[in-house]
């Protein structure tokens, strides 16, 4: 029955871009034409936010979902924009990590209750939190793959270590099919000396599995968020645009490829 992949965006370190990455990059794919769905799995909410939903205000959530209280269709908010549907996450998430910890198959929840609706998408984008908890290991255990965004600034491998071997643990125990479809440079100025040091030693340590398109640092991505607008329908001629653009057709020609 499965039919749409599943990509995680991990990066246990916050403000990587994490959540930008999955707005804009869902968005972009949907508007070339592929069905998406955009899960946030951080209680956080950025993402629902991000898309112009009021996170407080929604029926239900992915809280809702995952404690097995309603069916991922109820909770899917659709048509947020062209081909782009939407499971919101709040604050009430949170207390789902706490909720699970004691329940049977915890690491699968997200995995089982997607598998309904996996046949209605091509694509199914999972925003994780910025953190290595329940949460994030239920997103890696539903995923085919993995998208990692780095931010382009001082320290940024530093921690990657312990997300690969939390990957490396949800292969060997929990999904074995996972992989690392790829490796975002975010936040990038093109005008520091830092900045190009870090592309270098992100490509050395990732090889072919950077992403050639790089999402530079941009005003207007920024302020996308508060008017609930991915970036390529609030500045599309903008250079963040063109980039998550330019993205989303890399990834449609090699792991997006259903």
């Amino acid at each position: 029955m499965k039919t749409g992949k599943v990509i995680a965006l991990a990066n246990q370190k916050g403000g990587v871009g994490k959540s930008t990455t999955a707005v804009n990059l869902s968005s972009a794919v949907a508007s070339l034409g592929k069905k998406v769905l955009l899960v946030d799995v951080d209680p956080q909410g950025n993402a629902t936010s991000g898309l112009g939903v009021e996170k407080e205000e929604v029926p239900y959530s992915l809280y809702d979902v995952i404690l097995g209280k309603v069916k991922a269709e109820e909770a899917i908010i659709k048509g947020v924009y062209r081909n782009l549907d939407l499971i919101p996450s709040n604050i009430d998430l949170a207390g789902a990590e706490i909720e699970l910890v004691n329940a049977v198959s915890r690491e699968t929840r997200l995995k089982r209750v997607l598998n309904g609706v996996l046949a209605n998408y091509s694509f199914v984008f999972l925003d994780c939190p910025p953190s290595l908890g329940l949460l994030t290991i239920n997103a890696l255990t539903a995923a085919d793959g993995v998208i990692i965004p780095i931010q382009c600034e001082y320290y940024a491998l530093e921690g990657l270590g312990q997300l690969l071997k939390t990957i490396d643990l949800v292969r060997e125990y929990l999904n074995p099919e996972l992989e690392i479809y790829g490796v975002l440079l975010t936040m990038f100025d093109s005008r520091t000396k830092l900045a190009h040091q870090v592309v270098n030693e992100v490509k050395n340590y990732f090889k072919e599995k950077v992403y050639k398109a790089i999402i530079p640092r941009s005003v207007r991505v920024s302020e996308a968020p508060s008017y609930g607008k991915p970036v390529i329908f609030y500045a599309p001629q903008s250079s963040g645009a063109k980039a998550y653009m330019s993205l989303a057709r890399e990834f449609l020609r090699g792991r997006g490829k259903s």
